[in-house]
C-alpha cells in the first residue's frame, strides 16, 4: 500500500472518529463513563441538557458537520434511488439535511411523502386495511401480506418502490392515488421513479406516542422486504419509551432494518445517510446513543 492511500485511509478514519465524538457530546453521552441519562441521576440529566443546548456546542458541531459530510458520504449511495418518509411531529429542517446529506451521498431522492395522522391512528385501521386492499387487489405481496399493518405497509411499498430502479408502474400509481384519496398520506415532494430504498424520519417521543411509534414499527417492518430495505432515523428520544425508533428496535424485524436515535444532531443526520448506505449494502444496523447496539455510527 503506497503513503497516498495510506494517508486516505488514515484520514477518513480521523473524520469517523472525531464524527463519533461529535455524536457522542451532542447526544449527552459521557465518554468512557457510559450515557448520562439514569433518571436516578438528575443532576447529570441537568448538566447533559446544558451541554447539548449550548449554542456554541450546537454551531460548533453543526459547522463540522457540513464542513466533513461531503467527503464522508461521497459516492456511498451513488445512483441510487431513495424515498424519504415522514409521520407526523417530524422535524422539517432534520429532513431537509437528510434530504441534502443523500444527495451528497449521490442517491436520487425519488420524492418525500408524509404518512398522516390517519394513517398512524390505530382507530383507522380497518378503514387504510380496506383501502389498500382495493388499490391493491390481487397484488402479489400485498392481499396475503398477513396482519393489517402488514397489509397497509406493503401496499405502500408497492406504491413507491420495487426491488429494481425504474418507472411508477399503474398499479403503483393507483394505491398512491387511492391512499392520497383517503388522507393516508400527503406527497411533500411527488414520487417520480421507484426507489429501491426508502428513509423513514420520524419524530420525538412525545409526538409519536406508543401507540403511533407501534403503528410506525408495524409498517416499517412491512415495507421493508421491497428492494434495499428501509431505514428508521428519529432523535434522541424517539428510542426510549414509546419511541418510534425503540418500537422498530424491539419489533420482529429488528435484525433487518436500519436505525438511528441523533437526528436530532448535524452530525447524527450525516450517520442517517452512513446508516442508508450500510442498508442498502445488506448491512442493517442500530447507530447512535448508547442505546444504540451497533455503535455510534458506521465503521
Amino acid at each position: 500500500m503506497d503513503q497516498r492511500t495510506l494517508h486516505v485511509i488514515n484520514f477518513r478514519y480521523h473524520l469517523v472518529s472525531i464524527a463519533a465524538i461529535l455524536i457522542a457530546l451532542a447526544a449527552g453521552i459521557a465518554l468512557g463513563s457510559g450515557p448520562l441519562e439514569d433518571d436516578d441521576d438528575t443532576q447529570a440529566a441537568s448538566q447533559t441538557t446544558s451541554r447539548s443546548d449550548d449554542p456554541g456546542v450546537r454551531s460548533f458541531e453543526t459547522g463540522f458537520a457540513a464542513r466533513t459530510a461531503p467527503g464522508m458520504l461521497k459516492d456511498t449511495l451513488k445512483d441510487r434511488p431513495v424515498v424519504v418518509l415522514t409521520v407526523p411531529g417530524t422535524n422539517a429542517s432534520e429532513v431537509k439535511d437528510v434530504v441534502k446529506g443523500l444527495g451528497l451521498a449521490g442517491a436520487e431522492v425519488t420524492g418525500q411523502v408524509a404518512l398522516t395522522s390517519k394513517m398512524l391512528d390505530s382507530s383507522g385501521r380497518q378503514f387504510a386495511e380496506g383501502v389498500a386492499q382495493q388499490a391493491a387487489e390481487g397484488v402479489d405481496g400485498v392481499t396475503d401480506a398477513g396482519d393489517s399493518y402488514g397489509r397497509i405497509g406493503s401496499a405502500l411499498a408497492r406504491a413507491l418502490m420495487a426491488s429494481e430502479p425504474g418507472t411508477l408502474d399503474e398499479t403503483a400509481t393507483t394505491i398512491r392515488s387511492a391512499f392520497t384519496e383517503g388522507d393516508l398520506i400527503t406527497e411533500t415532494r411527488a414520487p417520480k421513479r421507484a426507489a429501491t430504498l426508502a428513509v423513514l424520519v420520524t419524530g420525538p417521543q412525545r409526538a409519536t406516542g406508543a401507540a403511533q411509534s407501534t403503528v410506525i414499527a408495524a409498517l416499517a417492518a412491512a415495507i421493508n422486504p421491497t428492494g434495499q430495505g428501509v431505514v428508521v432515523a428519529g432523535p434522541a428520544s424517539s428510542s426510549t419509551d414509546g419511541g418510534a425508533v425503540k418500537a422498530v428496535r424491539e419489533g420482529a424485524a429488528a435484525s433487518e432494518i436500519s436505525t438511528v436515535d441523533v437526528t436530532d444532531t448535524a452530525a447524527g443526520r450525516v450517520v442517517t445517510v452512513l446508516a442508508a448506505a450500510e442498508q442498502a449494502s445488506g448491512q442493517p444496523g442500530a447507530w447512535g446513543t448508547s442505546r444504540s447496539d451497533s455503535g455510534a455510527l458506521p465503521k
